[in-house]
C-alpha cells in the first residue's frame, strides 16, 4: 500500500501520532486510505446534496475494508457565473481542481481514490487528476436534475435563458418569465439536458471509470445511494486487484467515449475535456480523429436541448448501457476495454436494451447517419472550430451572411436585445477564447436570446469562445487560432461574408487572400483584459482550444 510510507516504520512515529489526532484506531490505520474527494458546496445546485452521496461512498469503502478520508474540491455553477465576470472562471476551474487533488492524494500518500463530482468543469477536472496520479479510481456524479413543469410541457434552466430573448421580441410577458423561473429547476443535480455536466457524466461511463448508471440516474433517487455505496465498494476491488485509472482509460475507451458522445449528441465542451482528459493518460486526441468517429457513428438521442427529452427520460429508456449495447451490437465500439466494475465493457451492458425507443433509436434508424458533433476548417478555422450539429435546424446547415462583429459578448447581447441583429446576419464574437477572454467564456446569453427572439433558424453565430452544452441553433465555437493570437477571426470586419458549411465542415470568410493580408499588417494584439491573479497567470500559459485548453507544461 501506499500509505504505508506514512504508516509503518520507526521514523513514522510522528506521522501515526497526527493520524491519532484524526481520531483514527489501530485497526483504521491498517487499512487502506482512500480519498474521497467531495465538491459538495452550497453554492451550486449541483452539488448542495454530495454530503449524502459521500457518506454513502464512504459506508461502502468501511464495508469492504478500507478507511475512507474525505476532502474537498471546488465547483462553479456555470449558470450562476454565466453572462458575468464570473464565467471567466468557469473552464480554468478545471485546472485547479485537477492541481489540488493531486496535492492532497500525493501530500498524504493515498492508495486509492473516490471522485465526487457533478457539475460542468468539476467532472473533467476529477478525470484528469484521476488519470494524472494513476491510482486505482472510480467517479461518481451527484446525477441529474429532474426537469421542471410549465404550461403542461418539460422547462430546463435553458427554456429560462431563452424565455428572456422571447420577452425582449414581446413573445411573453414578465410574468410568464417569473412564473418559468420558478419552475424550470425544481432541486437538487445537475441541469437536466445533455448538457455539459450529464454529458460528461455519461461519458464517464464509457470510458469505464465509473459505474452503470453514473450518468442519468436522478439525483434523487434512491438508486443514486446505492450506486454511491457500491462505488465505494468497488473501488476497494480495485485496489485488491491492483487495477489502476490508466488501465481503464485507455486509448480504446478514450474513442469509446467519442462513440457515446456522437450517439447521444453531446456538448461541444467534450471537445475540450476529451483530449485533456487523455493528455493526462499519455494519449493524443486530436480533432481529426473527433470528426473521423463523427463521420461513422450514428446521433440516436435527441435530447434538451435539440430536442424535448431529458436525462430522466434516458435513464427510462435503458440509459447509457442500452446506448452503448445499441453501438456495440453494431461493431462502432470496443467491447473489450476494462472497466471499474472489474468486467470488460459488453460484460457491463450485456443485459442492456432499448426500453423506449422514442428515446434512444436504433443504429438502423438514427435521427442521422453522423454523430452530434462536427470539426469545421477553412480560412476563419485553420486549426478548427467545432459545432453541435444535432442541435442546428437543417435549414442553417449552409449559410452565408454578412459579419455582425463584436469585440466582447456584453456588445454582441446588447445588439441582440436591441433588435439590431436581422435574419441572416452572422454574429461573430472574437477576443473570448482561452487567452483573450481569458477564461473561453460560454456564449449561452446570446444564443439563448437569439432562439428565445425566434431567429435560431435564420442567424448563425461564430466565436473563439465556447457553448454552453444547453446551446442550440448555428452556433459555432472553439475557432482556432483565436483572434487574441491573431487567428483570421481578428481580421473579420462588419459585413465581410461568412460561409457556413456544415456537411461540407467549411467554414470560410469570403474575402480574397490580398485583403487578408493587408488586415493582418495593419492588426495590432489587444491589451490583456485582465493584469493580476489566477486569470492572467492562465492567460499566459494557456494553449488553443484545439489543443484542449490545457495548460502549457515542461513534464507533461
Amino acid at each position: 500500500m501506499k500509505s504505508e510510507i506514512i504508516k509503518k516504520g520507526l521514523e513514522k512515529a510522528p506521522h501515526r501520532s497526527l493520524l491519532n489526532a484524526l481520531g483514527l484506531t489501530k485497526w483504521e490505520k491498517d487499512r487502506p486510505f482512500i480519498g474521497i474527494v467531495n465538491s459538495q458546496n452550497e453554492l451550486v445546485p449541483g452539488h448542495i446534496h454530495l454530503d449524502q452521496i459521500a457518506d454513502a461512498v464512504k459506508a461502502g469503502v468501511r464495508a469492504n475494508g478500507g478507511t475512507p478520508l474525505e476532502f474537498p474540491a471546488i465547483a462553479v455553477c456555470d449558470g450562476i457565473a454565466m453572462n458575468h465576470e464570473g464565467m471567466r472562471y468557469s473552464l480554468v476551474s478545471r485546472e485547479l481542481i485537477a492541481d489540488s487533488i493531486e496535492v492532497m492524494a500525493m501530500a498524504h500518500a493515498l492508495d486509492a481514490l473516490v471522485l465526487i463530482t457533478n457539475c460542468d468543469k468539476v467532472v473533467p477536472g476529477m478525470l484528469m487528476a484521476a488519470a494524472r496520479l494513476n491510482l486505482p479510481s472510480v467517479i461518481i456524479s451527484g446525477g441529474p436534475m429532474l426537469a421542471g413543469r410549465f404550461q403542461g410541457r418539460d422547462v430546463d434552466l435553458n427554456t429560462v435563458f431563452e424565455g428572456v430573448g422571447a420577452v425582449q421580441a414581446g413573445r411573453a410577458t414578465l410574468e410568464e418569465l417569473e412564473e418559468l423561473e420558478e419552475a424550470a429547476c425544481p432541486g437538487c443535480g445537475s441541469c437536466s439536458g445533455m448538457f455539459t455536466a450529464n454529458t460528461m457524466n455519461c461519458l464517464s461511463e464509457a470510458l469505464g471509470i465509473a459505474l452503470p448508471g453514473n450518468g442519468t440516474i436522478p439525483a434523487v433517487s434512491a438508486a443514486r445511494i446505492r450506486l454511491a455505496k457500491n462505488t465505494g465498494w468497488q473501488v476497494m476491488e480495485l485496489v485488491r486487484k491492483g487495477i489502476r485509472a490508466r488501465d481503464i482509460m485507455t486509448e480504446k475507451a478514450f474513442v469509446n467515449a467519442l462513440a457515446l458522445d456522437m450517439a447521444l449528441g453531446g456538448s461541444t465542451n467534450t471537445v475540450l475535456h476529451l483530449p485533456a482528459i487523455a493528455r493526462e493518460a499519455g494519449i493524443n486526441l486530436d480533432l481529426e480523429l473527433i470528426d473521423q468517429i463523427s463521420s461513422r457513428v450514428p446521433h440516436l438521442c435527441k435530447l434538451s436541448p435539440a430536442g424535448s427529452s431529458h436525462i430522466q427520460e434516458l435513464d427510462a429508456a435503458g440509459g447509457v448501457s442500452a446506448v452503448l449495447k445499441e453501438l456495440l451490437s453494431h461493431g462502432l465500439m470496443e467491447g473489450d476495454t476494462l472497466t471499474a466494475t472489474g468486467k470488460t465493457l459488453s460484460e457491463n451492458v450485456e443485459s442492456s436494451f432499448i426500453k423506449l425507443p422514442e428515446v434512444i433509436r436504433t443504429v438502423e434508424d438514427p435521427y442521422s447517419k453522423t454523430g452530434g458533433l462536427a470539426i469545421l476548417r477553412g480560412n476563419l478555422a485553420p486549426d478548427g472550430a467545432v459545432v453541435k450539429q444535432a442541435a442546428v435546424d437543417p435549414e442553417m446547415y449552409q449559410h452565408t451572411g454578412p459579419a455582425r462583429v463584436f469585440d466582447s459578448e456584453e456588445e454582441a447581447v446588447k445588439a441582440i436585445l436591441d433588435k439590431r441583429i436581422k435574419s441572416g446576419d452572422v454574429i461573430v464574437i472574437r477576443y473570448e477564447g482561452p487567452k483573450g477572454g481569458p477564461g473561453m467564456r460560454e456564449m449561452l446569453t446570446p444564443t439563448s436570446a437569439v432562439a428565445g427572439m425566434g431567429l435560431d433558424r435564420e442567424v448563425a453565430l461564430i466565436t473563439d469562445g465556447r457553448f454552453s452544452g444547453a446551446t442550440r441553433g448555428a452556433s459555432i465555437g472553439h475557432i482556432s487560432p483565436e483572434a487574441a493570437e491573431g487567428g483570421p477571426i481578428a481580421l473579420v470586419r462588419e459585413g465581410d461574408l461568412i460561409k457556413i458549411d456544415i456537411p461540407g465542415r467549411e467554414l470560410n470568410i469570403l474575402v480574397d487572400k490580398q485583403e487578408l493580408e493587408k488586415r493582418r499588417k495593419e492588426w495590432q494584439p489587444p491589451e490583456p483584459k485582465v493584469n493580476h491573479g489566477y486569470l492572467a497567470r492562465y492567460a499566459q500559459l494557456v494553449t488553443s482550444a484545439s489543443q484542449g485548453a490545457v495548460l502549457k507544461s515542461g513534464g507533461r
